[in-house]
């Protein structure tokens, strides 16, 4: 799938429901982005498929093959370079960057986090949300740093937490709103609107004093 835009690879570890989203919203013709090559660690994830169904190409290679995290990164990222990417899109994969693989591709790779960060980073961050009862929840597309989900932030999805909700129910609403909001931050960044300097979000050449919000029902 190629419309001569911002050339990305999206790397993935499973199902790849963010993946479809932009397998999707690129069908559609309306992003300036160029869906050059899906990348995974496991050779079963679903996303593949999905990526091969929409004529994307794939590349894989097992984790599991190299003693040391740098080491895998660096093979990752020699087979990434082969398509040149220009954006690297992080969408469920398991994985924890070196240093190393961050700087190779600095201010180049964007993430997404189930969670308002800075609040609730790591795992498991729906049942954190209703243990500590909070009335909102959401999702972040963050640039990625050497810190676990920690880079500068860029939008924000978030929705209100009904007090019967279950961890599912809410994981589901969740992902509903990462399906919206990730292809939007992605497709600035394509469009040259998007850039991260000097640990700073620019929007427009605009220093972001926070992520821009927007709230789902």
């Amino acid at each position: 799938m190629s419309n001569a835009g911002c050339k990305t690879a999206i790397l993935i570890s499973g199902s790849g429901t963010n993946l479809q989203s932009f397998i999707d919203r690129s069908a559609d013709g309306g992003m300036a982005l160029d869906l050059s090559l899906v990348f995974s660690n496991r050779p079963e994830a679903y996303g593949l498929t999905r990526a091969k169904n929409a004529a994307i190409d794939t590349a894989c290679i097992e984790h599991e093959d190299f003693e040391s995290r740098e080491q895998f990164d660096r093979a990752v990222a020699a087979k990434l370079d082969e398509w040149k990417p220009e954006l690297l899109v992080l969408a469920g994969f398991m994985r924890i960057l070196s240093p190393w693989f961050v700087g190779h591709y600095e201010g180049r790779i964007l993430n997404i986090h189930p969670a308002l960060l800075p609040a609730y980073t790591g795992l498991n961050t729906h049942e954190r949300v209703l243990e500590a009862g909070d009335e909102f929840h959401g999702s972040t597309v963050h640039f990625v740093t050497e810190e676990l989900d920690g880079g500068p932030r860029i939008l924000q999805g978030r929705i209100k937490v009904a007090p019967t909700t279950d961890p599912q129910e809410l994981m589901a609403r969740v992902q509903e709103v990462e399906h919206e909001i990730y292809p939007i931050a992605a497709d600035w960044f394509a469009q040259g609107r998007l850039s991260c300097r000097d640990g700073d979000v620019l929007l427009d050449n605009e220093r972001l004093a926070g992520p821009i919000v927007q709230d789902f029902a």
